[in-house]
């Protein structure tokens, strides 16, 4: 998936979060967005990997794409390291909702993820799309109007 769509897709999931919650509607939706990029880090023509670029090559010599930063292992270890920082729950949730979105839309392209990392195992869905083709677009619109329709009580 693109940027774009993982962004959105980090929006859409703690707005939605936040319409069943009573997370800091802010705080939640902006760590959203941040952790919807993070695991990313492994590849330095992404949003996050140009914003790091040695942070992100070294990340990816050690593990590659898609591997251990698209990880439920990443994904705990972040949530402890944010433990350690914060103990505002908006942010932590919010990353780590940000982060599963991005895990959940990348399992949806063909080459999926190593989820169960360090096991080699690659998880994705049945049905796969083409980073940046017709279906991602079709995904983009429909994590807009999500957004728009579960944040639409966020604004009044």
């Amino acid at each position: 998936m693109t940027g774009k769509t993982h962004v959105m897709g980090g929006i859409a999931a703690t707005v939605v979060t936040v319409h069943f919650t009573s997370y800091e509607p802010g705080l939640i939706i902006a760590a959203g967005a941040v952790g919807s990029i993070i695991p990313d880090i492994c590849h330095s023509g992404s949003k996050i990997g140009r914003k790091f670029p040695v942070i992100s090559k070294m990340v990816n010599r050690l593990f590659g794409h898609r591997t251990f930063t698209h990880s439920l292992l990443f994904l705990v270890l972040v949530g402890y390291v944010l433990t350690l920082f914060t103990n505002d729950q908006s942010i932590i949730i919010g990353i780590l909702i940000g982060m599963a979105s991005h895990l959940l839309l990348d399992a949806v392209t063909k080459n999926g993820i190593k989820l169960l990392y360090p096991a080699n195992l690659t998880f994705r869905f049945p049905f796969t799309m083409k980073t940046g083709g017709s279906l991602e677009k079709v995904v983009l619109l429909l994590l807009t109007i999500v957004t728009i329709y579960y944040g639409k009580d966020l604004i009044l």
